[in-house]
């Protein structure tokens, strides 16, 4: 497959911090694929999506490549970047009243962004807004926020890109319309064959919704895996830790939450970054600097407990039962 989003060993650092806001990440996106992008807030996601939009700090330092269609962003600039944000990729942001103008229509929104008038309400139509045409001419506060979600998504496809990135965009919506919209986005992504990184704090949801999913913790990758993989048999200790304390149908065993927070810009560390809130943590943890580590199934794990010292899961928290696959057919996020 055509890989869409490609990043490399991505580091970014700015100046008055103690680490970098990504370290070392790599991370990619096929066309027509599902990527999910995990972890507590803090951990970089919403920095990894700016990467392919070029929307990095002014002052950061980088190393690594983000190559976005075979194209280099980080070299991208002017009126070449502007192209690149809306013909190549798109984002869907997470909140849609702060998308959108007020006091501008809803057509307006999507003709600025190279849709027709007709081309617009074929949009609404696709992404399940019913009269299409009167939704055009009303304003966002006229509108429900699950319908203005659905109008930033078709602001998003307005131009066809060929990459979208979700930053959360259902996490503010009730179950119901959650599944309703990430059906409709996943139709109008086929029918288009672009490829979605999709970002959220909700493992079920990635698990149900996802190809591949990628764990990211204090700006790394902390394990990589096929959606059904992590989900059954997760390698690293804070994905067992996400799990842990992820509420789950029909079980009511009590959640265990990780303790302590994780690491701030001011801090630096040695070793895992992890080791100060992981149960299996060893002493050699905290020096020992993780690299990913390939497995069996083809996934990555960085954590020096998948070398062999230690079966994983010989300790930590208590197992909780694997979120079933869908199987990509529809979507039950809960």
């Amino acid at each position: 497959m055509t890989q869409l989003l490609s990043l490399k060993d991505l580091t970014v650092a700015v100046p008055g911090t103690a680490r970098p806001l990504l370290d070392c990440v790599t991370l990619t996106v096929a066309e027509g694929e599902v990527v999910g992008l995990v972890g507590e807030s803090g951990s970089g996601k919403s920095t990894t999506a700016k990467a392919a939009l070029g929307l990095l700090p002014p002052d950061a330092t980088t190393t690594g490549t983000v190559e976005v269609a075979g194209r280099d962003v980080l070299a991208l600039r002017g009126e070449e970047l502007r192209a690149h944000r809306s013909d190549t990729v798109a984002m869907i942001h997470q909140d849609p009243r702060a998308a959108l103008n007020p006091v501008r229509r809803i057509g307006d929104f999507l003709t600025e962004r190279g849709a027709t008038k007709e081309g617009a309400a074929e949009l609404l139509a696709a992404v399940g807004l019913s009269e299409p045409a009167r939704r055009l001419r009303q304003r966002p506060h006229e509108l429900s926020g699950g319908m203005l979600q659905r109008v930033v998504i078709a602001g998003a496809l307005a131009a066809r890109p060929r990459l979208l990135l979700a930053d959360e965009a259902t996490s503010a919506l009730d179950v119901t319309t959650q599944a309703e919209i990430l059906t409709q986005l996943r139709e109008v992504r086929r029918a288009q064959g672009a490829g979605l990184l999709f970002i959220t704090h909700d493992l079920h949801l990635a698990a149900a919704y996802c190809d591949r999913v990628y764990v990211m913790y204090a700006g790394r990758i902390a394990e990589h895996r096929t959606a059904k993989a992590l989900f059954t048999t997760p390698a690293h200790p804070y994905t067992r830790g996400l799990l842990a304390c992820s509420p789950t149908l029909g079980d009511d065993r009590p959640l265990h939450p990780i303790p302590g927070k994780p690491p701030s810009l001011a801090e630096s560390f040695d070793g895992c970054p992890f080791v100060t809130r992981c149960p299996e943590a060893e002493e050699a943890c905290g020096t020992w600097s993780p690299e990913p580590h390939g497995l069996e199934d083809g996934g990555e794990v960085t954590c020096r407990r998948a070398l062999g010292s230690l079966p994983p899961g010989a300790a930590g928290w208590a197992r909780r039962p694997p979120v079933p696959s869908n199987e990509k057919e529809g979507v039950s996020p809960k």
